[in-house]
């Protein structure tokens, strides 16, 4: 992992070096303050030579405005360099996040995934750049103390370092634990956020069913356990800090009593060298305080790296090592003895074996979780199958590209998804190359041209978040509009118009049957009224087909699909009788 992680500093090296030469100066200055206390002690002032202690402290003070500016450059650059990994990062991230496969998205929460990208790189930027620079530092202002004291007195000098263990055998000790206690903030940082992310999507949905003590409830339950969590690390923290703070302590006793010791019994200790050795300390003791300390940036740091290489690491998308691009795409579609699971779900599909001519409409019915949706997200090669194949002109779709694949399919849901920003960007999703006057003509396929026109600002109307400030119906034909400028060969339509009312389905029908003209097309549907003209009609069950033909041979078969029709057409009925009543 160590390595994983100082490749981050490969494309900064220039900068990372300057940074540490800065932090080597900064380190040598601040060994110049005991140097110069010693010799004006011993030699300036017996002497009596006061213009040389002006001159020597003139000079300091022109060396200290040097180290101020190196520590501008340390903390400004240093950080800019821990930004720019941290941005090097999110960027690796983010593109591996677009190569995932569905399973990830289906067994990990958004909230969560953006804790990590957020939250976690923001701690690992911080030890990117406060780590290299506090060891070398402060390392070297230890290291170069402890061998000037030595030019002083070497035994007072080994006596006081021999302190140096007990820190370093505390910190060993608490290490582990505080590791685990900042891995267990880090999850629980990521559970409020995922519940935070769910609770204000739903926020609508929560009103709706005046539900707000619930989410309260929800939220409160992951807060109290990051309390929880926070406090089990602030005790690690407590008992780290207290602990090797009374070490420290013991320095500067070691150093009156040792000192006054030595003095008195004249083992070549005078006042002066006392005096330096108390100065050496505080400069001594600051900078292993900060490696002290740096214990807890570094565990939250690694802890942050470890949960960004967990998603690094994470299997992608598989594509077959020799695939080849799908081109002039008739879309003749074929599943043979497909089986399929999920992680979660067996028995999902069970043998589908089925046929679709290319430029054919054929609808898939049945009740829900019988297997309709998933026969849907196999042919774009979404999850692999269990067994069997799939084929696409002839193609198994495995020996596919991912790309050729899904630019030659066409989806429509029942739950559209509209990007924040304006309708012009939402509709050119569907292909980015497209330009003004094409977007135009697929908003007029779609039926959606006119209202655009009336907005305010037209095509440039912001449309909220995922399409909020839009009704249901305008939502569903923006969706469709973006699938007619892709143009794909294969169209699938998944309860594209189930959530709607009839009229406004009545009309996004008009626009269906427009898009459907000339491609292969699957639909899914309860409304089976909507189906009708289909050439060949499916019903799936318990991830077999049951039933097969078109409207008219499957009502005579008077089987499920005719029980079915008959119910539907019956409420239907009611549904038309009521109203006519009320009138």
């Amino acid at each position: 992992m160590f390595k994983r992680f100082i490749s981050y500093y490969k494309p900064y090296k220039k900068l990372f070096f300057l940074d540490m030469l800065a932090a080597l100066f900064i380190s040598l200055i601040g060994l110049l303050y005991p140097i110069l206390t010693n010799y004006i002690l011993k030699k300036l002032i017996p002497e009596e030579k006061l213009n040389w202690i002006i001159i020597l402290g003139l000079v300091l003070l022109g060396i200290y405005f040097i180290r101020m500016l190196l520590r501008y450059f340390v903390q400004y650059y240093g950080h800019v360099m821990g930004v720019r990994m941290q941005a090097d990062m999110r960027s690796q991230m983010f593109k591996k996040l677009q190569k995932l496969p569905f399973t990830y998205y289906d067994e990990h929460e958004t909230g969560k995934i953006m804790s990590r990208m957020t939250n976690d790189l923001m701690q690992v930027s911080e030890l990117a750049h406060h780590g290299p620079e506090n060891i070398f530092i402060c390392g070297a202002t230890v290291i170069l103390s402890f061998a000037y004291l030595l030019t002083l007195n070497w035994l007072l000098t080994l006596i006081i370092f021999a302190c140096v263990p007990i820190l370093i055998i505390i910190s060993l000790f608490l290490r582990k634990r505080m590791n685990r206690a900042f891995m267990d903030t880090r999850k629980s940082v990521a559970e409020i956020n995922g519940a935070l992310e769910s609770s204000i999507t739903g926020i609508r949905v929560t009103k709706a069913f005046n539900n707000s003590e619930e989410e309260l409830r929800k939220f409160e339950s992951g807060n109290k356990q990051f309390v929880k969590a926070r406090s089990k690390a602030y005790k690690a923290m407590g008992l780290f800090g207290s602990s090797t703070s009374f070490v420290t302590d013991l320095f500067y006793l070691v150093v009156l009593i040792v000192g006054a010791i030595f003095i008195s019994k004249k083992f070549n200790v005078d006042y002066a060298i006392l005096t330096t050795f108390v100065v050496s300390i505080s400069m001594f003791i600051n900078p292993l305080t900060t490696l002290i300390n740096f214990v807890e940036q570094y565990q939250e740091g690694v802890t942050g790296f470890k949960r960004f290489i967990e998603i690094i690491d994470e299997p992608e998308e598989q594509e077959f090592e020799d695939a080849v691009d799908l081109t002039n795409v008739k879309g003749d579609i074929t599943f043979s003895d497909v089986y399929f699971d999920y992680e979660t779900t067996k028995g999902v599909l069970n043998g589908i074996s089925f046929h679709i001519p290319s430029g054919k409409t054929i609808a898939f019915v049945g009740p829900s979780g019988g297997g309709k949706t998933t026969i849907c997200h196999l042919i774009p090669n979404f999850y692999p199958i269990t067994k069997g194949e799939i084929k696409i002109d002839d193609y198994n779709i495995q020996s596919l590209s991912f790309q050729s694949l899904r630019d030659s399919i066409g989806i429509v849901q029942q739950d559209v998804f509209l990007f924040t920003g304006t309708i012009l960007e939402n509709i050119r999703y569907g292909r980015l190359d497209a330009s003004v006057e094409e977007v135009y003509e697929a908003a007029k396929k779609a039926k959606i041209h006119d209202y655009i026109l009336e907005l305010p600002n037209g095509y440039n109307t912001e449309i909220g978040e995922r399409g909020i400030k839009l009704s249901g119906g305008q939502k569903q034909r923006l969706s469709i509009a973006r699938v007619f400028l892709k143009n794909p060969a294969i169209l699938i339509l998944d309860e594209a118009t189930s959530a709607l009312d009839n009229v406004t389905e009545a009309y996004i029908q008009e626009s269906l049957e427009e898009l459907s003209k000339g491609r292969t097309t699957l639909v899914v549907a309860h409304r089976l009224s909507t189906i009708k003209n289909a050439d060949y009609i499916y019903v799936i069950d318990e991830g077999k087909i049951k039933e097969e033909g078109n409207h008219i041979e499957l009502i005579s078969q008077n089987g499920e699909y005719a029980k079915l029709y008959q119910q539907q057409f019956h409420n239907e009925e009611l549904l038309i009788n009521s109203s006519k009543l009320k009138k």
